[in-house]
């Protein structure tokens, strides 16, 4: 489990932001409920696309999704604000 300013981080909230299956998009991560590959959403922000541009363009993921998804990306690379507990590694 990972703690941070924004909340915890455990595999119910990362799996309510995305999914990981062979059987959806060949096994590339996807937002969770959806077969939008998250590598959609940084193609898009890398082009100088907005958040709310991808959500218009992929109705089928939810803000909240791509809100968590940023964040934990920004916590897991910068570990601004963070508290990893020893049991994450277990």
């Amino acid at each position: 489990m990972i703690e941070f300013d924004r909340g915890v981080w455990d595999n119910r909230t990362v799996n309510k932001v995305i999914t990981i299956s062979p059987d959806v998009q060949s096994g590339e991560p996807v937002f969770a409920g959806t077969r939008v590959p998250i590598k959609n959403l940084f193609d898009y922000l890398k082009g100088g696309d907005t958040i709310e541009e991808f959500l218009s363009d992929f109705p089928s993921v939810k803000k909240d999704q791509v809100l968590e998804l940023l964040s934990l990306a920004e916590h897991t690379f910068t570990l601004t604000n963070i508290e990893v507990h020893e049991e994450s590694f277990a």
